[in-house]
């Protein structure tokens, strides 16, 4: 597996120990991680800190965006794909998009490229979530 998309899994399970979401994810540049997050929605009681959000706002201002690559254990939402087009991110690399498909094609329709590396690891990892917290997912995603 790649080295940066285990980074962001253990983000998702930092966030799983806290208490929330397990969706995790790192910003890389130059072959270093400079930025990493998790979904804090529960901890902070924040709506907006998605994992991606999290891992941009930790990563700072670094002016220039497209030679980053955004890795995130799950495909981004809407919110978080947008970010992403509105800093010029050129590559999103995900653990999956079957527990949520995402973004991708608004992402891809602004140049990015978008790779699903579909990990039995990031997949079992929500499931159990899900399984255990169906109400939170469902808040997440907004579908209550």
């Amino acid at each position: 597996m790649d080295m940066f998309m285990k980074e962001a899994i253990l983000e998702a399970k930092k966030g799983l120990a806290e208490g929330g979401i397990p969706i995790g994810s790192v910003l890389v540049k130059e072959g270093k991680v400079i930025g990493r997050g998790h979904n804090k929605r529960v901890q902070e009681d924040d709506p907006v800190i998605h994992a991606e959000i999290d891992c941009l706002r930790n990563a700072g201002r670094i002016g220039i965006y497209h030679d980053t690559v955004l890795y995130s254990t799950l495909m981004p939402c809407y919110l978080c794909a947008g970010a992403s087009v509105q800093f010029g991110i050129k590559q999103v690399i995900a653990g999956e998009d079957e527990t949520f498909s995402g973004a991708r094609e608004f992402m891809e329709s602004h140049g990015i490229e978008v790779i699903n590396l579909d990990l039995k690891e990031c997949k079992d990892l929500m499931k159990e979530f899900i399984d255990r917290n169906p109400k939170l997912w469902f808040e997440d995603i907004g579908e209550l």
